[in-house]
């Protein structure tokens, strides 16, 4: 199997398998999203989506959340997990969303990631579920199978969205990072993996984790 085929195969079983891809992040807006995401670092989907409701009801956009103070942000988020962080993160960013983009979250990857507490990965996943523009933001899991699948070192995250990018079709990126995602939540997860349920991993991958 060349690296083309295995490519092909890893297209064809995630579209069978999730031909549709529903974003893991309860939101409204490109405001929510960003603060979700930026709220599941080290913490998970199903404990954001708990949380941002009771955030959200106070202050769903920058203008309302900086009314505010930190503390208040803190309380609300503390049990995903780095709230200090975060909580700043938050209360800043909605500053200088209101300062420099006229409250709107910026379609910009450079613009994001100038944000307090927005990493590459929080811009990338904005950009692509937010805008549609095509991104590729890897996450644990798709580190993870992608040296799994030996379509990747696994390095480092960095190396990892270089060779995704480089071996996935572009107009493929958006839909194929959350399908990858879910494949291994559901398949090849890092604990209690079984080679016989991981179709992927059986037929094209050599490496296990």
């Amino acid at each position: 199997m060349t690296k083309q085929e295995k490519v092909q195969f890893v297209i064809d079983t995630l579209e069978n398998l999730y031909p549709e891809t529903p974003i893991p992040l309860d939101h409204s807006d490109p405001y929510t999203l960003l603060i979700s995401v930026l709220l599941s670092a080290q913490s998970t989907d199903a404990r954001v989506n708990t949380i941002t409701p009771l955030l959200f009801k106070k202050a769903n956009n920058p203008y309302d959340m900086i009314k505010l103070s930190v503390e208040e942000i803190k309380a609300i988020i503390r049990p995903v997990g780095l709230s200090p962080m975060k909580s700043k993160g938050i209360y800043g960013l909605s500053h200088i969303l209101i300062d420099k983009h006229n409250g709107e979250v910026p379609a910009n990857m450079e613009a994001l990631e100038e944000l307090p507490a927005v990493g590459h990965k929080t811009a990338s996943v904005v950009m692509s579920q937010a805008f549609n523009i095509p991104a590729f933001p890897v996450d644990t899991h798709i580190q993870r199978l992608m040296y799994r699948w030996n379509l990747s070192s696994g390095k480092n995250v960095v190396q990892t969205e270089k060779d995704a990018k480089r071996l996935f079709p572009k107009e493929l990126w958006n839909k194929l990072h959350l399908q990858i995602i879910f494949y291994g939540r559901q398949y090849s997860p890092a604990r209690g993996w079984n080679l016989e349920n991981d179709v992927i991993q059986a037929t094209i991958g050599r490496k296990k984790l």
